[in-house]
């Protein structure tokens, strides 16, 4: 298998870094359709004579694959969602606002596929989502659901990058996060003017909460239908 760093550094320095382009209408409308399919990683573990075989996704964490099949895991996730308002966005939604939610799509797309194409082979498989307790017709609803994405997405990061120990990961988690937090602003301002950067995200010092990974997965639970395994935690 190649080498997951020789793969990040070639995707940091392609011309038009999908992290800064916008994907196009028809390239966007390909990746929508594709759906998320359920893939099951397995591993076999004795027990009596017994073969124990887990269904769902696994992420081990013993290395740096772990943690960006994590954060991969993340951005299915949100880019789900965004994917879901972007297509039909709540009657109650301004232009400027469904012309925002339009751009976050763009964004959670190219970091879903950032990841999956640098993971290449290790990269875990598409996750089912349960989007059942959000209304999507409900500009409240739907607020409120994108500001628990980005708030849990931020703390994820932030939580996570002590894990990684290639610069290059760093690198991008840094670069990822940061566009995360913009997200997590002004989706927090449009609920509530001046909220943007309070204590419910932001310490005493000055710091972005941090959440380890279980604090994530089991607030994140609720929105995922594939069972994820954790490992080497």
């Amino acid at each position: 298998m190649e080498n997951l760093n020789e793969k990040v550094q070639n995707t940091l320095s392609m011309e038009g870094s999908i992290l800064d382009a916008k994907l196009e209408r028809r390239s966007f409308l390909q990746y929508a359709g594709a759906g998320a399919a359920i893939v099951a990683l397995t591993a076999a573990g004795c027990k009596k004579d017994k073969v124990m075989i887990p269904t769902g996704v696994t992420l081990d964490f013993k290395d740096d694959f772990g943690v960006l099949n994590y954060a991969y895991a993340l951005e299915q996730l949100e880019a789900a969602f965004y994917i879901k308002v972007a297509s039909a966005p709540p009657s109650g939604f301004s232009t400027a606002e469904r012309n925002y939610f339009n751009d976050i799509q763009y964004h959670e797309v190219a970091h879903r596929e950032f990841f999956k194409n640098a993971l290449g082979p290790a990269a875990i498989g598409g996750l089912e989502v349960d989007f059942s307790s959000i209304n999507f017709t409900d500009r409240a609803s739907v607020l409120g659901a994108a500001k628990a994405f980005e708030d849990l997405g931020v703390a994820a990061y932030n939580g996570a990058g002590v894990r990684l120990k290639t610069d290059a990961y760093i690198v991008i988690a840094g670069q990822i996060v940061s566009v995360e937090a913009r997200h997590a602003a002004y989706v927090r301002d449009l609920i509530a003017n001046g909220s943007f950067a309070n204590s419910e995200v932001v310490d005493a010092n000055g710091l972005d909460k941090a959440f380890t990974p279980d604090m994530v997965l089991s607030a994140a639970s609720k929105y995922i239908k594939t069972k994820i395994n954790v490992i080497n935690l």
